[in-house]
């Protein structure tokens, strides 16, 4: 089997958050210093096995918040027929919708995300908001929901209680596993972040994914966690992710 079981031995690093003395990184050098790479068009087999091409698109995106919808929303005014595939259908019918439990998200069309562009498309295959970006000279993860550029990365908060009647906020960055969907990320087909078949990227994730981690963390954070990733590399006792090549 491709994908491996999680349940094993990681390293983890904690260490106070430069420009917030209130607030304490958990990372989890296991996942950051893996080999895992996005395979999408080059190999992934979409969460679902009815829609191989359409990757974790199938579901549509659900929004962080307000701030989120008004970046992506920005966003969508800039694209083109050219670039977008669903452009008339998005304009005339509208790009979110609510789902089950009224949150919203972005409007689900022909069995995908309405932003994604088919194999066919001459604009290109996949999310037009990030060949957009791309084509502007933009950092994607300026463009697209927050939940698309942060999986399979995962950021948590959690009040933490030092025991002697003061606090710290802690903020895990780690891997977006299948408990991270909820309920239903056990029934999903397929699954990147614990299949040995996406973990080939040259760069380990905390290189290959710095703009998306500087966003999550700040730059001063972000430097401090390269540091750590460099000094388990290169310490005595590695622990590899158990998808990555041995």
């Amino acid at each position: 089997m491709p994908e491996v079981d999680l349940d094993f031995p990681r390293a983890f690093v904690e260490f106070t958050n430069p420009d917030d003395s209130g607030e304490v990184f958990r990372c989890d050098l296991t996942w950051l210093t893996s080999r895992w790479t996005c395979i999408f068009g080059s190999g992934c087999k979409g969460i679902y096995e009815s829609s191989p091409d359409t990757g974790c698109c199938t579901l549509g995106a659900h929004f962080s918040g307000d701030e989120d919808v008004q970046r992506v929303k920005e966003a969508m005014t800039r694209l083109t027929p050219a670039q977008w595939e669903c452009f008339d259908e998005g304009h005339a019918a509208g790009w979110t919708e609510k789902d089950d439990e009224g949150e919203l998200k972005t409007r689900t069309f022909e069995g995908a995300c309405i932003f994604h562009n088919s194999r066919d498309f001459e604009g290109g295959y996949g999310c037009a908001l990030h060949g957009m970006a791309l084509a502007e000279g933009v950092k994607p993860h300026t463009t697209k929901p927050d939940v698309c550029w942060q999986l399979p990365m995962r950021r948590q908060f959690r009040d933490v209680d030092r025991g002697d009647g003061s606090t710290f906020s802690e903020v895990s960055i780690g891997e977006y596993t299948r408990a991270g969907w909820g309920p239903g990320g056990a029934d999903l087909d397929w699954y990147c972040s614990s299949n040995t078949e996406a973990h080939v990227g040259l760069e380990p994730v905390y290189v290959s994914n710095r703009d998306e981690l500087t966003a999550l963390m700040g730059e001063a954070a972000y430097t401090e966690l390269v540091r750590h990733c460099e000094n388990h590399l290169a310490g005595p006792v590695h622990a590899p992710h158990h998808a990555d090549p041995r």
